[in-house]
């Protein structure tokens, strides 16, 4: 019984199959954003689109104290087989050791830029430092270079084309924890105090990847940025710090593509029958490496409750 009595499923292959399956869930928001899926995009017509019209992408991504030693180095050699191939691509390096930055490969028109930043303690502190840095780098140098911003967390790695299917003017990821809940389970910041409040959403986004064309992004960092400052102003820590002011920026400013959870994908997740194709993965967590000290960051991992 169910969806498949609408079609005859026998001579199509195991991926087709599946390919139909996806179309069960929604690819397309109440506002017409579409959310890109595999089967949704003809990757060549999007390639040759993007190439006629020059687009270039810078990419972000911090890498402070053992971040760098656990990640950086699979982050890096991952992206330079799937993204964005064919396109210019610089990747904006933070960190606070640029000496061990590694060497890697670069194809062409492909560079790396290295920027030094402070190392923090406090996960507030380290939220308010990426969303400035980044804003500061696109006013000063990237939105004189590039057209699209893409910013990544670290502790990923590409397994997949993440291709110009991505690109639009402002891109948000769906958690793949979060994308089959009932909002009920969504986890907002619920405190009236901070300046993240949701009493409700439209999906629950991944703060591990953000983009879109440089304005737009800038005027995503300066909104969570300024909702970091008065938290802490007014003695309040968002639930989820920049995510959680990421989901109420996405909330009142709505995304005009949205990224399904094969471009961001938790392999611990047993239920992968969405998911025919694994764009980006989350690393394996080094709790005992990275757990804070030394490494000025303290992980806060959870799933849905």
């Amino acid at each position: 019984m169910g969806y498949e009595q609408d079609i005859n499923m026998k001579n199509y292959t195991e991926y087709e199959k599946r390919l139909y399956r996806n179309m069960r869930y929604t690819t397309i928001t109440s506002w017409k954003a579409p959310i890109i899926w595999e089967g949704m995009f003809d990757s060549i017509l999007y390639d040759q689109r993007h190439a006629d019209k020059n687009s270039s992408v810078a990419l972000t991504v911090f890498a402070v104290g053992r971040y760098l030693d656990a990640y950086l180095k699979t982050f890096l050699t991952s992206a330079e087989q799937h993204f964005m191939l064919g396109l210019p691509v610089t990747y904006y390096v933070f960190t606070d050791s640029p000496e061990k930055v590694p060497n890697i490969t670069l194809a062409s028109q492909r560079n790396i830029k290295i920027v030094q930043v402070e190392k923090h303690t406090r996960w507030q502190d380290i939220s308010m430092m990426r969303m400035r840095t980044i804003s500061e780098t696109i006013e000063s140098e990237i939105r004189h270079k590039f057209r699209y911003v893409f910013c990544f967390d670290v502790d990923q790695e590409f397994k997949g084309r993440f291709g110009s299917e991505a690109l639009g003017d402002s891109v948000a990821l769906l958690h793949a924890h979060y994308y089959k809940l009932p909002k009920a389970r969504f986890t907002y910041d619920r405190n009236p105090k901070s300046k993240a409040f949701m009493e409700t959403g439209d999906f629950y986004y991944h703060a591990a990847i953000f983009g879109g064309l440089w304005q737009n992004v800038k005027h995503l960092v300066d909104a969570c940025y300024l909702g970091i400052i008065e938290d802490k102003l007014n003695n309040v820590e968002a639930l989820w710090h920049d995510e959680s002011h990421l989901n109420k920026y996405f909330w009142i400013h709505k995304p005009s593509r949205l990224l399904s959870p094969e471009y961001c994908w938790d392999q611990s997740i047993w239920d992968k029958r969405d998911i025919l194709v694994t764009r980006l993965v989350w690393a394996p967590k080094h709790y005992e490496t990275l757990r804070s000290g030394s490494s000025g960051q303290e992980i806060k991992i959870r799933t849905p409750m």
